[in-house]
């Protein structure tokens, strides 16, 4: 069953920011956990994050409108090439999916390794590397409810597509996902 792309509806401020009670240092011993939870928070305030990164491209594109859509093609070309080239080789593919985040660390060095040869490197560090160590920060201090957890659910079995989820699906960070259904309505079952 194809589900259509459908934009996730955007999380009120309470929501988003509740207060220090729904905020906690994640484990760094436990990384699966950590990454787990930066992808549920992803994908569940991934229209609050996309209004985010949006606010802060719009006040760096109005200072260096070139600089910005070149640091922008420059990233997003060397993300499609990382993605392809993971696609069609097994190593990388496998790295990609044990690795997520170093993958992505590497697709950000890459383009700020290019964009240093231009002269692009002030923009890459405000307008695109600011707003999405804004995001990383939220996601990984952000607990998840029960809400943010059967809307990723209901993503990770293919009822419904969003932007976010196409991305996690490109890292191969969504099939676990899909594994862990059972696991979480049997235990919703047994409560």
């Amino acid at each position: 069953m194809a589900a259509r792309m459908e934009l996730a509806p955007f999380r009120p401020m309470d929501d988003f920011f509740p207060g220090t009670d729904r905020f906690a240092r994640p484990d760094f011993r436990d990384l699966t956990r950590w990454n787990n939870r930066v992808v549920s928070n992803l994908m569940y305030y991934q229209t609050n994050y996309l209004a985010l990164a949006l606010g802060v491209f719009l006040v760096v594109g109005f200072l260096n409108p070139l600089g910005l859509f070149l640091g922008g093609a420059v990233v997003a070309l060397v993300f499609m090439g990382s993605v392809w080239a993971g696609e069609n080789q097994a190593v990388i593919k496998n790295f990609k999916r044990r690795n997520p985040a170093v993958f992505v660390l590497g697709v950000f060095v890459t383009s700020y390794l290019l964009l240093s040869l231009c002269g692009g490197v002030t923009v890459f560090l405000f307008g695109i590397s600011f707003p999405l160590l804004l995001i990383l920060i939220h996601a990984s201090l952000r607990l998840r409810n029960m809400k943010n957890r059967l809307e990723n659910k209901i993503e990770g079995a293919g009822l419904k597509k969003t932007p976010m989820g196409v991305i996690m699906d490109l890292l191969d960070q969504q099939e676990e996902k899909i594994n862990k259904i059972q696991d979480f309505i049997e235990g919703k079952m047994k409560e």
